[in-house]
């Protein structure tokens, strides 16, 4: 049993209609094609877009803002001192106390000396000469040599003068001194002048022992 079509619905009033021209339908369903989709408005193209913009600064406004935080808080907290190296760590000072400085060790000779004035010998042949008393102890533990050779005057001028042989009839005698011995004499130098010291050297090459003359 065939059931009668159903008869063509109306749109509702004041909408255009939809369906074929008045006494046509669509092939196929009895309801005619499906009403066309709207697009969107102008004004919510518009809305879509302002809302766009006003994220995208919002955005930006935060990302500048952490920014601009982070800076702050560098520039308020203190730089961490960098370590530099200097190169190797200087010695350290020592606290003990340098050695006291041993006592200069005693000459083995004391040479003494003065003025005196000059007895001519009987080899004296006439001229100036200068003499000067001379004493020589040993106060070494060997035995040492005493000559009139080893013995040189040095006048106030700086000038040096050697011992002249057989002027003085007091001149010092050529002996050999045991410690503790000494020997006295007059060393005499060729010319008028003012002495200031005598240097007494034991043969010659040894070191000098000076006495200053009083």
């Amino acid at each position: 049993m065939t059931q009668p079509p159903y008869p063509p619905q109306q749109p509702p009033a004041g909408q255009p209609q939809w369906g074929p021209p008045p006494g046509q339908t669509y092939p196929g369903t009895p309801y005619g094609p499906p009403p066309p989709k709207r697009g969107l408005g102008a004004g919510a193209i518009v809305a879509i877009v302002l809302g766009s913009v006003v994220g995208l600064f919002f955005i930006i406004g935060i990302i500048g803002a952490l920014a601009s935080s982070g800076d702050s808080s560098s520039a308020d907290g203190k730089a961490t001192p960098k370590h530099t190296r200097t190169g190797a760590p200087a010695p350290a000072k020592s606290s003990a106390a340098p050695p006291a400085e041993e006592p200069a060790e005693q000459a083995p000779v004391t040479v003494t000396a003065k003025k005196t004035t000059f007895a001519p010998s009987v080899l004296h042949n006439g001229g100036a000469y200068t003499s000067v008393t001379v004493t020589v102890k040993n106060d070494g533990d060997a035995e040492i040599s005493v000559n009139p050779l080893y013995f040189t005057i040095t006048d106030t001028d700086g000038s040096k003068h050697t011992a002249e042989l057989g002027m003085d009839e007091n001149q010092i005698a050529t002996v050999k001194l045991a410690p503790g011995e000494k020997v006295t004499g007059a060393i005499t130098g060729k010319g008028k002048f003012t002495p200031a010291y005598v240097t007494y050297t034991d043969g010659l090459f040894g070191d000098g022992v000076r006495g200053d003359v009083r």
